[in-house]
């Protein structure tokens, strides 16, 4: 997919970025925005999202990322615009109804069942699937690369935080999703278990063609992570490209990096 255009002195307060959308779109914003009493939390975004595409959206803490991920869930519905998922409006569908569809959010506090074994965490998350007590290929794999299915008889509250995370993100894999969200996947981690899961997302997606949306603070991460970024000021996309371009990016650097990481 384009990554789209921008301008390197383009300011928060003019025109929302406009991202180049791809012929026939995974996923899709347009115009999408929602409204708190007078304040836009999501304002004119346009998002595109190929079939197998990764990307990362970044901004500073209130921008709008999370109410973001909130609108293409379906946990909220815009004030105006509209999602797209695989050609059709997600308006008016329900929280089950949207994950039903294949898109499944993984969020930044693990959502585990901790008096439950991994195992039994797996399998429920395979309720209602194909072959529930049968993991497929990439559900097999990461537990295996993670050490998880060592763990498969422990409870899973007893699991170090950066465990939960991998269970979690196994779970989502389980139900077979074609869109995962992920938000702050490297929250909370040590150095180690974050390039341990910049390891394990670059496995799953050799060994998967889910389409991910990511929500990331760490810099070093989301440059390990080696996809586009969008990057989100005052609820607006407000440029979006490769890492290198977005760090050359003046309203970037001064809305969000930082001039040090100019």
């Amino acid at each position: 997919m384009a990554s789209g255009a921008h301008s390197g002195d383009a300011r928060p307060d003019e025109a929302p970025f406009a991202e180049a959308l791809p012929r026939e779109p995974f996923l899709e914003a347009r115009g999408l925005t929602r409204s708190f009493g007078g304040v836009k939390a999501v304002d004119a975004v346009d998002l595109a999202l190929a079939s197998g595409e990764m990307r990362c959206i970044i901004g500073p803490n209130g921008c709008g990322k999370t109410t973001l991920f909130n609108l293409l869930t379906g946990y909220l519905a815009p004030t105006s615009g509209e999602v797209l998922f695989r050609g059709r409006s997600l308006a008016g569908l329900s929280l089950h109804e949207v994950a039903r569809l294949g898109i499944v959010r993984k969020f930044q506090v693990p959502s585990i069942f901790p008096g439950l074994t991994v195992e039994e965490n797996l399998r429920a998350a395979r309720a209602g699937r194909p072959a529930p007590d049968r993991p497929d290929v990439a559900v097999a794999r990461l537990s295996a690369d993670s050490g998880l299915d060592r763990d498969a008889r422990h409870l899973a509250g007893t699991l170090p935080h950066g465990r939960k995370q991998w269970l979690e993100l196994a779970m989502v894999l389980a139900t077979e999703p074609a869109l995962m969200l992920l938000d702050e996947p490297a929250a909370g981690m040590t150095q180690t278990e974050k390039r341990e899961t910049l390891r394990l997302i670059a496995g799953l997606r050799q060994e998967s063609d889910v389409a991910i949306l990511v929500i990331e603070h760490d810099m070093a991460f989301v440059e390990g992570l080696g996809c586009p970024v969008s990057v989100m000021v005052l609820g607006r996309i407000v440029a979006s490209g490769a890492m290198a371009e977005i760090r050359r990016n003046a309203t970037v650097r001064k809305a969000y990096l930082g001039t040090a990481h100019g």
